[in-house]
C-alpha cells in the first residue's frame, strides 16, 4: 500500500506530521504537500507557470516533497507520475478546523481529497473540529488515528466510485469518543 498525505496548511503544518505518522502503520507514505499555506483554495490548479517541486524534511527528520503549487497540485503531480511507484490512496489533512457544509468547496484539505477521486484514486479528507477562540497548540493525535482507523476502512472495504470521504473529529481525546457516523454531505 502506497499512501500519499497532503493538506492545504503547508508542509510545515503539525496536523500534516501527526497524520502523516499514523498513516505510516498501514505502508509506505509518501509526503507531498505545499510550500505554504494554501487554507482556503477550493480546488485549484496551476496553469499559467512553471511548478516548482523540491525535497524536504518534516520535523521528525522524515523526508518529504513540497511544491509551490495548490493542495490539487500538490496531489496531481504524483498521479500524473512524478513518483515512480502508484498512489494507492490519498489523505488529506489534518485541517485545524471542521470542513462541513459549504466550507468543504473552499478547502484545500477536501479538494486534495477530490483531486484523488477525480483521478481514480481513493480520497480522504480529515479535519479537526477544534474550540473556537482556542489558544496554543492544537493536540491532534486524536483525529491522527480516527484518519487512521478510516483510512484502514477505505483499504478493507474500498469505496464506490466518485466518493470523496470528509471526516471530522471533534476535539476530544481518544477514549472520550462514542463512535463513528458515517452521512452524506447536506449544506
Amino acid at each position: 500500500m502506497h499512501i500519499l498525505v497532503t493538506n492545504d496548511d503547508g508542509v510545515t503544518a503539525p496536523g500534516l506530521l501527526a497524520l502523516a505518522q499514523e498513516i505510516r502503520k498501514l505502508g509506505k507514505v509518501t509526503v507531498f504537500a505545499p510550500d505554504r499555506n494554501w487554507s482556503a483554495s477550493g480546488h485549484v490548479k496551476t496553469m499559467d507557470r512553471p511548478l516548482r517541486v523540491r525535497e524536504t524534511m518534516l520535523a521528525d527528520g522524515s523526508a518529504a516533497f513540497t511544491s509551490d503549487g495548490a493542495p490539487s497540485d500538490c496531489v496531481a503531480l504524483p498521479l500524473l507520475g512524478l513518483l515512480d511507484e502508484k498512489i494507492d490512496l490519498v489523505v488529506s489533512g489534518i485541517n485545524p478546523n471542521a470542513n462541513l457544509g459549504h466550507d468543504v468547496t473552499y478547502s484545500g484539505t477536501v479538494t486534495a481529497a477530490m483531486e484523488a477521486v477525480i483521478d481514480g484514486v481513493k480520497g480522504i479528507a480529515v479535519s479537526l473540529d477544534s474550540p473556537e477562540g482556542h489558544k496554543g497548540p492544537l493536540d491532534y493525535s486524536t483525529a491522527a488515528i480516527v484518519g487512521r482507523r478510516v483510512a484502514e476502512q477505505v483499504i478493507a472495504d474500498g469505496l464506490p466510485e466518485g466518493v470523496v470521504v470528509n471526516v471530522n473529529v471533534p476535539y476530544l481525546k481518544e477514549a472520550e469518543l462514542k463512535g463513528y457516523m458515517v452521512t452524506r454531505h447536506g449544506l
